[in-house]
């Protein structure tokens, strides 16, 4: 188990204590809740019919092959733009002020294949606190040959990372699938995260779930539309996996591994410079925060910077928020980190998997200030 670390509580109190207020204020003046609104329920809506319609396609569509796959491969993207849009505001606790709304619409990761109860640990508890942290932030803690952060090992194969990484993106879910979430679960380790006592239910719940995935994503099809045909099933389902792995990766790592986001490295003592709110402004980025697209296909994600500074404030208001954050952050002397578009930040992304795979010592560059 990794050894507890401490944030630097006294650094930058009022930042704090100013944005909280100007953010509280903006929810007051405009007399509205910082729960999910019209909008978020038409996004939720959107996702999920369109990721139910593409499956039932495939099921009762009596398509071709080639068609099947090109909807296998559309059905990808919505299983991670359903866990954007609607589990992930859900799990954490950011849909509504109701816990069993957010416990049903956890269920979206659930129905996909992935454990809404350990993406809890693994991403509101270990990656949300300790951001970019090597060792605590799983998020950063790919494969071996992949370096993420300076402050992981340098070995030859990092040379070609820029090249061979984005492959590896697109075996994120089905790794998460079939093996993630149940090394995580016995394991019972996450970052400084450990020895959670897993309740019957949750046992119950991480096995039962796991099983009707299997069943509706390989036995059905495998009974009903693809009979005998084991090997074309297996592409279709890895085609939809690997662009399910590639959007869900894409979307997370523009905002924590480009050029300007920090790597913080603890005290011998495990203490981190900062405190926890500031450790968030230099370790997370936005992407193409004034694009409602962006913000539309992504579940608000695209910024992460007010994902990271309120997560149980549900994600169609960030871009409101978004401004009032940047302000307050130059205010007081705080990067506020954002590239301009998705493909400035995609830009960006190539650029430090290439520097961090040459460079030893790899420092940030610094941040260019966008007008609003």
């Amino acid at each position: 188990m990794a050894k507890a670390l401490k944030f630097n509580t006294k650094s930058n109190q009022e930042f704090v204590t100013v944005l909280r207020e100007r953010v509280d204020n903006y929810f007051k003046t405009n007399n509205i809740s910082n729960d999910a609104n019209g909008l978020m329920i038409f996004k939720t809506l959107f996702h999920f019919t369109s990721w139910l319609s593409l499956y039932l396609l495939i099921m009762l569509g009596g398509f071709s092959i080639q068609v099947n796959y090109a909807l296998w491969a559309l059905l990808g993207c919505f299983v991670s733009l359903t866990a954007v849009n609607i589990g992930h505001d859900a799990i954490h606790g950011a849909y509504s002020k109701k816990k069993w709304v957010n416990n049903l619409l956890s269920l979206s990761f659930d129905m996909n294949g992935a454990s809404s109860y350990m993406w809890h640990f693994m991403h509101n508890t270990a990656h949300h606190t300790y951001t970019n942290v090597s060792d605590y932030d799983g998020d950063i803690e790919l494969l071996p040959i992949i370096r993420l952060s300076p402050n992981q090992k340098l070995k030859p194969i990092h040379k070609f990372q820029h090249i061979f990484t984005f492959f590896f993106y697109g075996l994120a879910t089905i790794f998460w699938v079939f093996i993630k979430d149940y090394r995580k679960f016995f394991q019972n380790t996450v970052g400084n995260y450990s020895g959670k006592k897993h309740s019957t239910t949750a046992i119950i719940k991480l096995f039962a779930y796991k099983a009707i995935y299997y069943f509706i994503f390989i036995a059905l099809p495998l009974l009903t539309v693809y009979k005998g045909q084991v090997g074309v099933f297996l592409l279709s389902f890895f085609i939809m996996h690997f662009f399910a792995g590639f959007v869900l990766g894409i979307i997370f790592m523009l905002a924590h591994i480009v050029e300007t986001t920090h790597f913080p490295t603890p005290d011998d003592t495990g203490s981190l410079e900062n405190s926890w709110a500031v450790h968030q402004l230099y370790t997370t980025s936005n992407f193409a925060r004034k694009s409602r697209l962006a913000g539309f296909i992504t579940g608000g994600l695209n910024m992460q910077v007010e994902h990271h500074l309120f997560p149980n404030i549900c994600s169609i208001h960030y871009r409101q928020l978004a401004p009032i954050v940047k302000k307050t952050a130059h205010e007081f002397g705080i990067p506020y980190l954002e590239e301009p578009s998705f493909w400035s930040a995609l830009a960006s992304h190539v650029r430090i998997l290439t520097r961090v795979g040459h460079e030893e010592n790899y420092k940030p560059v610094a941040p260019i200030i966008y007008a609003e």
